[in-house]
């Protein structure tokens, strides 16, 4: 990174933007050891790093499993709402529905977290035909999610062609509106119950 950061004249950061999803080859890697022999405890510690982090993850998933003891209907429904939707976690619980009930009920799974409004993000995916009242439908949706104003992101727009535009009116009235916590503890511990009602291990989920 430092070489690149020399030869381009750019900041540190933006490199380490720019490479952050390379994978190295065994061959590459035995290249920076050669030109850098601290290169090889560099990668010992991230390697340490991750393991240690694993080993949280998984740590949160066994809570999880012992959680699914305690009788609670709010916390199997958020589970159970959370699995259906469940894409890729990456550290924070997402939940996406245009059903203003939904979103009601996983809204007040944040109560089985102790998750206070400041975590909350909301996020509205919107059509053309809403950019009208635009405000009064992001604040509908505010009002089921129970947070303020605050916790509002910028909404999507979804603008769609002459063709579509007469099937798509008076449909999805609200549009569909997304909740984001991030939190991988959260995360895990919900993937842990997951496994624990059905019945199933699914070790990738260690990973997300």
């Amino acid at each position: 990174m430092k070489e690149i950061e020399r030869r381009l004249a750019v900041s540190r950061s933006s490199v380490s933007l720019w490479v952050r999803d390379i994978e190295l080859t065994p061959e590459q890697h035995a290249g920076l050891v050669r030109r850098n022999p601290a290169y090889t405890g560099q990668l010992k510690g991230s390697n340490a790093n991750k393991e240690r982090a694993r080993l949280r993850r998984r740590s949160y998933q066994l809570s999880g499993r012992r959680r699914v003891r305690q009788p609670d209907a709010l916390y199997v429904a958020g589970c159970m709402l959370f699995w259906a939707e469940e894409t890729s976690a990456a550290g924070a619980v997402r939940f996406s529905n245009s059903d203003p009930e939904a979103i009601r009920l996983f809204a007040r799974f944040r109560e089985c977290f102790c998750v206070t409004d400041d975590r909350i993000r909301v996020y509205c995916h919107l059509f053309a035909d809403h950019v009208s009242k635009q405000q009064e439908i992001e604040q509908f949706w505010l009002d089921v999610v129970g947070v303020p104003r605050t916790a509002l992101r910028k909404s999507m727009v979804n603008n769609y062609s002459r063709l579509s535009r007469r099937k798509r009116v008076n449909r999805l009235p609200y549009g569909t509106c997304k909740l984001v916590v991030h939190s991988t503890e959260i995360v895990q511990t919900i993937y842990g119950s997951i496994q624990e009602y059905a019945g199933f291990s699914r070790p990738a989920w260690l990973d997300c």
